[in-house]
């Protein structure tokens, strides 16, 4: 649950539009962390968050790659090198970029960041189509590909309703709040925190 504060003028725009008497103590964030149980993917951690009124609209997938078990250059240990790092951004700009470690030229035995950016607008000198354009389009040819199957849709659900069912749950009525224009609650932080871990922050 979001609380006053100032914000763009986006962002207020939006928030008029609720409805007054959900906004007292409607949930508008939630940040979890989930694990698959399959050989595939196991011990690997999925973080995922969204919420309304954040600091800014933008749908990205980061993959933090985990740190080398020993110092391959120099003698700083591993646990300080900071670790590669993938975003694939789908919205409001599609992009894909990724960070990674490399030895800097020169006597001395160090690393240094590297940035690689794409940007689909940048490259090819145009944005690229709206989801609804493309799957207005799909629908027209029968295409069913980037539509989601009914077993889908019901495993999403098989995860969203626990959730949905502890917060009716009586002594659950407290919910963490965030100021309108943050990137959500110090809970949210707390949660990777306990992981050794922190939200990668979007360019914007």
């Amino acid at each position: 649950m979001y609380a006053s504060a100032r914000a763009s003028r986006k962002v207020r725009v939006a928030a008029q539009r609720l409805p007054r008497r959900s906004r007292p103590h409607s949930p508008t964030y939630v940040a979890m962390k989930v694990l698959v149980e399959n050989w595939r993917w196991a011990d690997v951690p999925f973080y995922v968050r969204t919420g309304k009124r954040l600091h800014e609209r933008v749908t990205e997938i980061a993959i933090h790659f985990r740190r080398a078990p020993l110092a391959l250059f120099g003698q700083q240990p591993a646990e300080y090198s900071r670790r590669n790092l993938l975003v694939i951004s789908i919205q409001p700009h599609e992009a894909i970029s990724i960070r990674f470690e490399a030895r800097v030229p020169g006597p001395k035995t160090r690393l240094g960041s590297v940035h690689m950016d794409f940007s689909y607008a940048d490259h090819f000198g145009q944005p690229s189509t709206t989801g609804y354009e493309t799957l207005l389009y799909d629908c027209m040819i029968g295409d069913a590909t980037l539509f989601h199957r009914a077993d889908i849709v019901e495993a999403s659900w098989q995860i969203v309703d626990p959730i949905l069912e502890a917060w009716r749950r009586p002594g659950r009525d407290h919910l963490a709040q965030y100021r309108a224009g943050s990137w959500g609650p110090a809970e949210a932080d707390a949660l990777l925190n306990r992981d050794g871990r922190a939200w990668h922050q979007p360019r914007v």
